[in-house]
């Protein structure tokens, strides 16, 4: 069986940085959060138009009207399999 020589150095750097990114991000002020949260969604938004195929963007959309993006053609189709308890007695 192996062991581990050098101790626990990998979790404890990761709690470190953990640790300082907290510190940083609650130091942050209210505008600062915001623009942070903002960009990453941008980004995000960017590499997502940019990278992902268009069957899958259809299939995933929340916007789409096919069955598979549409919300309530999902609870529509729950409701039709486990009901809403009305075939059961007490």
């Amino acid at each position: 069986m192996l062991h581990n020589k050098k101790g626990p150095t990998g979790g404890l750097l990761l709690a470190g940085l953990a640790a300082f990114a907290y510190y940083k991000y609650s130091k942050l002020s209210s505008e600062e959060k915001e623009n942070l949260f903002g960009d990453l969604k941008a980004k995000g938004q960017k590499l997502y138009d940019e990278y992902v195929p268009e069957k899958y963007k259809s299939l995933f959309s929340k916007n789409s009207g096919s069955t598979a993006g549409s919300s309530t053609s999902g609870t529509a189709s729950a409701n039709s399999h486990f009901g809403e308890g009305n075939a059961y007695s007490s």
